[in-house]
């Protein structure tokens, strides 16, 4: 058994990309998609076409819905191929606007919907973790559309989503593992942060064993890689989103993988279940540098992604 079907035995495998012609080989379960994998994708010349049919066939509507029904094009393309849920994200300018959230997230929805998907099942919204978006989600999920809380670094963010009932939550490990490096510079000791030290790890890690201790549904999606070391140390992990790089190697190696987290045993735990208001929220993010700085650092980028996906298609339609 090779490490990839090992660690199907206990954690949900879903693909991190928008290359779906990739999504055969490794046959993941769920898929999850951003403006970055798509603006990736659309570079190459075999998914060029898409941007510019989107783009011609949606002619003189407001660019922002061309890009929904662009986003869309590849989600449906995706379910096509994987037998569980999409992942597709609202635009990360609307991280701090929660009428203008709830609104996209609406549209998307609407959108899969004329397409003839079965959005509760096969559907994740996927929001940026702000105060602003939490809320959203909460608002999303009440009319029956599921939620992924992207862009998340903290215990306080994880506890907030778990609070307002989203679907799921991601994660972001291989981000975490970056700054912390960063900051060590040289004093940084890779072997002595590797695999159960790893400090984007260790986030997942007390993430999992407070839901689990305190009855909270929300999923946990590890996210965000940067080597499979990552990856085998959380194995267990209700489900992991691994980039096809990634997850081609794990296919390629027999070595044993040990099962990491084991939710029942977690359940058994225990640990004081926390409530924030937006003052303690807002409070404790600021007190933690490292989310502070990748969440604004993510957001920037994913909408930076946007804009040139904007200006992609207005070149199109030119």
């Amino acid at each position: 058994m090779n490490q990839l079907d090992a660690l199907r035995q206990w954690t949900t495998v879903v693909a991190d990309t928008g290359d779906f012609k990739q999504l055969s080989a490794s046959k993941p379960q769920d898929a999850t998609t951003n403006p970055s994998l798509i603006l990736k994708a659309v570079q190459k010349p075999e998914y060029r076409p898409l941007l510019d049919e989107s783009v011609k066939k949606h002619a003189g509507k407001p660019l922002d819905e061309v890009i929904d029904r662009l986003l869309v094009r590849f989600g449906t393309e995706i379910l096509s191929i994987i037998p569980g849920r999409v992942s597709t994200e609202v635009d990360a300018r609307l991280s701090f606007d929660t009428a203008a959230t709830v609104a996209r997230g609406e549209r998307i929805t609407a959108l899969y919907k004329a397409e003839g998907i079965d959005t509760e099942k096969r559907l994740l919204i996927k929001v940026a973790s702000t105060w602003e978006g939490i809320e959203a989600a909460r608002q999303l999920e009440k009319k029956g559309i599921r939620t992924n809380l992207t862009l998340l670094f903290s215990f306080a963010q994880a506890v907030a989503c778990g609070a307002a009932g989203v679907q799921l939550i991601s994660p972001f490990v291989g981000r975490i593992y970056d700054w912390y490096k960063k900051s060590e510079g040289a004093k940084w000791d890779e072997a002595a942060n590797a695999g159960a030290n790893d400090p984007g790890v260790k986030s997942v890690r007390q993430i999992f064993e407070y839901y689990k201790a305190n009855g909270i549904e929300t999923e946990v999606m590890g996210a965000s890689f940067r080597n499979v070391g990552q990856i085998k140390a959380l194995a267990g992990c209700d489900l992991l989103t691994i980039s096809p790089e990634l997850l081609a190697e794990l296919a390629a190696s027999n070595e044993p993988l040990e099962h990491a987290l084991d939710a029942k045993a977690a359940a058994q735990g225990k640990a004081e279940k926390i409530a924030y208001d937006e003052a303690g929220f807002r409070f404790a993010l600021n007190e933690d540098a490292m989310a502070t700085e990748k969440l604004a650092e993510g957001i920037r980028a994913f909408a930076a992604d946007a804009i040139k996906l904007e200006k992609l298609m207005q070149e199109s339609g030119r």
